[in-house]
């Protein structure tokens, strides 16, 4: 049996059988969505972003969720396939990722973010992206890329596989703020939150 829910005016969100997976559609522009209906999408989503990045063996996939999120709700950046993503940093990075400074920036070696996604599909359904992650290294270990080793879980817990450089090549476009893209303004928690 399948069971539609209306969780907000432009998402919906039909929960399967056991046989059948949750699928969440949003009807009309994803871009239209306001504040309601990227909070119905994502709480569609989330459970499942969870279940799936620790199918595998990554370290950072079963414990990211306790770590400081900043941004108030999920947002579309432009980068990563413009899909919506929510970030969260690590004890270690967040007291100066949450500065949002565009100069200085230097986070200390092992701070982690990582940085959930979900990408609308054709016909307005939302599929899991991966989870992509920075972990500052330093420049000893990653002397090609800032200090930073780029890696990221699939929806089903597997490696995301890539080279550094196809990061580090859009990222180093924020050399001055170590090479850190941030939430849109909109959407980000202030350092006091």
């Amino acid at each position: 049996m399948i069971r539609t829910f209306i969780a907000a005016s432009a998402v919906i969100c039909i929960a399967g059988t056991a046989h059948a997976a949750d699928t969440c559609v949003i009807e009309g522009d994803h871009w239209d969505l306001d504040d309601a209906g990227v909070a119905a999408l994502y709480d569609c989503m989330s459970a499942r972003m969870v279940t799936g990045y620790t199918k595998g063996d990554d370290p950072v996939a079963p414990v990211y969720r306790d770590w400081t999120q900043t941004a108030t709700r999920a947002a579309v950046a432009g980068a990563h396939g413009e899909r919506f993503l929510l970030t969260f940093a690590n004890d270690i990075a967040a007291p100066e990722y949450l500065k949002f400074a565009s100069e200085g920036v230097e986070i200390p070696v092992g701070g982690v973010l990582a940085k959930e996604s979900i990408k609308i599909g054709k016909e307005g359904k939302a599929r899991i992206g991966p989870l992509f992650i920075m972990t500052k290294v330093g420049l000893d270990d990653a002397p090609d890329t800032g200090g930073w080793l780029y890696s990221g879980v699939q929806p089903n817990g597997k490696p995301l596989k890539f080279k550094q450089a196809f990061c580090h090549d859009c990222h180093v476009g924020w050399e001055s703020q170590d090479a850190l893209a941030y939430p849109l303004e909109e959407v980000r928690v202030s350092a006091t939150q």
